[in-house]
């Protein structure tokens, strides 16, 4: 747990560590300077002042897997390597049954989330969507289904040629029961307009959210970085996501992605360092007061640091995945997958006690003598 007083080496950060010690929400100026400085043994400090606060020693992760049913997308976004054109000879999509047969490979009893994305398919019906989701809870009624980006439910509701909100309800009757935070990357426009011109604005993604929160439906929520973003823009994107909290109460976990730049069109930019990605967790902790859960995503960040990231601010690691494709597509040399044990291990080596969760922050119990792991 926390020492006293931390040794304070860049003096712009003293006013906001007051701040942070009396609980007090930070502005937009200081999350500027806490991306500035180079001080990150301090501002680690006040985030894991924070995550202490908040969860203790405990780290949190769950046994899920991750479906993509399709990588055909009209989107063409120049920062993704994952979707592909319906003529490209490698593109694939999955018929309903071949779903829900990925779904059951290596699934067992101790599985209790399926995390569902994919591309923008240009001949995929929201009537398909809601009879893939439906066939799942059929097969697997005792699974969270976390399924389909804010950006997946506005181009459905555009093809079907109906609101965002009925949208969202008729997936929700099918069996949906939150979404991830995917397709949010930053919302600059002039940064979408250059990395994914073809996606929602910005403030439709939020107002896409804001619509499913106010219908029952939790989320999760993301910020690419370390592309052609700014220091400002990482604020602004921060700002939004703690403004659309305010109101709506209905984000659970914020998970940093950094930007794999391989097979892109942005091939050209570098990889993120464990520097940047370690001061990202932190700055997401502390601007983000009122979203309970920061995720270090192992996949993106590796293991090694993801553990480092539980003193840094994060207090999620993920889930075991078991196959995981976007950002393998995009050059993420991390396996696509790891066992249950794997992750305990990985916890107990940061120094943090392992909890396992269901998607909703709840506690699994699980008697480890009778528990079979995934392969």
């Amino acid at each position: 747990m926390l020492t006293a007083q931390p040794i304070v080496e860049d003096q712009r950060l003293k006013p906001i560590l007051a701040k942070v010690r009396e609980g007090q929400r930070l502005s937009f100026d200081d999350g500027l300077t806490l991306y500035r400085s180079n001080d990150l043994l301090t501002v680690g400090w006040m985030a894991n002042l924070v995550r202490e606060r908040l969860h203790g020693n405990t780290t949190y992760f769950n046994v899920n897997r991750h479906i993509n049913p399709t990588d055909v997308c009209v989107a063409s976004c120049r920062l993704c390597a994952f979707g592909k054109h319906a003529k490209d000879p490698s593109a694939y999509t999955m018929s309903l049954e071949q779903v829900w047969e990925r779904a059951g490979h290596g699934y067992t009893e101790a599985v209790t989330e399926f995390h569902i994305v994919g591309g923008l398919h240009p001949e995929l019906t929201l009537d398909w969507f809601c009879q893939m989701i439906a066939g799942l809870k059929e097969r697997y009624p005792r699974v969270h289904l976390k399924a389909f980006t804010m950006v997946e439910v506005a181009y459905l509701a555009k093809r079907t040629k109906i609101s965002i909100r009925e949208t969202l309800e008729r997936l929700k009757a099918a069996g949906v029961d939150s979404l991830p935070g995917g397709g949010a990357e930053v919302f600059s426009e002039s940064i979408r307009r250059i990395i994914c011109d073809h996606k929602i604005d910005g403030n439709e993604w939020l107002e896409t959210a804001r619509i499913a929160h106010e219908i029952g439906l939790k989320s999760n929520c993301t910020m690419l970085y370390g592309h052609i973003e700014t220091e400002e823009d990482r604020v602004d994107h921060l700002v939004k996501l703690r403004e659309v909290q305010d109101q709506t109460n209905g984000f659970v976990t914020f998970i940093p992605l950094a930007f794999h730049p391989d097979n892109t069109a942005l091939h050209h930019l570098p990889k993120t360092s464990g520097f940047d990605d370690i001061r990202q967790i932190a700055v997401s902790r502390l601007m983000l007061d009122n979203i309970p859960h920061i995720k270090a995503y192992w996949i993106m960040m590796t293991p090694a640091v993801a553990q480092i990231a539980q003193r840094f601010g994060a207090n999620d690691i993920d889930g075991t995945v078991v196959e995981e494709k976007i950002y393998h597509d995009a050059g993420a040399t991390t396996s696509q997958g790891l066992r249950r044990q794997d992750l305990l291990r990985l916890i107990r080596e940061a120094g943090r006690e392992p909890m396992e969760r269901d998607t909703a922050y709840r506690p699994v119990q699980r008697q480890e003598s009778a528990f079979t792991v995934l392969v």
